[in-house]
């Protein structure tokens, strides 16, 4: 067995060694050279990844939520960081609040897709052990994105819940996300996050 072993790895220097010792790489066809460039089209970051870079830093929240759109919200507070990643491709959020008086925290990812021409949103929680992913577009002129997915919901056997998420950008200390869910038909307001700078 040691020796098969031995015999193994010498088969593989004696491959790889001239490979290794190659100033260039192998050369790469003209279907090869179309791929590749293209994959480096999809990879690079632009001007939709750098404006979502402009939400980078912490923040303080105030987190509204409406059990009913006829009763009174609960109000708290909460706070975020955001940080863009993986060489300005993706916005990462944590997040730290309350949800009906025990801590919550959440991690969620925002990002544009250049080869769907989409915005992205994915989320996961301390109240769930789903992912919400939902894809957007961005309006210049409110400076908003407009998510839609749909959720599980438990209490209702898994039906299927649309969802409109609306993260409008106010100026470079504050944006506000909001999310409307769609149920019997009305949509209305669930959740309202004022998102405020740190200094």
């Amino acid at each position: 067995m040691k020796l098969m072993q031995v015999s193994l790895c010498a088969l593989a220097l004696a491959i790889a060694w001239p490979l290794a010792a190659q100033d260039k790489p192998p050369q790469m066809t003209a279907e090869q050279q179309a791929m590749m460039q293209a994959w480096e089209k999809a990879a690079a970051p632009g001007e939709p990844h750098k404006q979502l870079a402009t939400m980078q830093g912490m923040w303080n929240v105030k987190q509204t939520m409406w059990m009913d759109p006829k009763s009174e919200p609960m109000v708290q507070t909460g706070s975020a960081t955001n940080k863009i990643e993986l060489g300005g491709r993706h916005l990462r959020q944590e997040y730290h609040g309350q949800w009906m008086g025990k801590p919550f925290e959440g991690i969620g990812y925002t990002g544009y897709d250049n080869v769907t021409g989409k915005y992205y949103s994915s989320w996961i929680d301390s109240g769930s052990t789903g992912m919400f992913v939902s894809q957007g577009t961005y309006d210049p002129a409110s400076k908003s994105y407009v998510f839609k997915g749909e959720f599980a919901d438990a209490a209702a056997g898994g039906a299927k819940v649309p969802v409109r998420q609306v993260l409008r950008v106010v100026d470079n200390d504050h944006h506000v996300f909001e999310m409307y869910e769609t149920r019997a038909g009305k949509e209305a307001r669930v959740m309202q996050l004022d998102y405020t700078r740190q200094k």
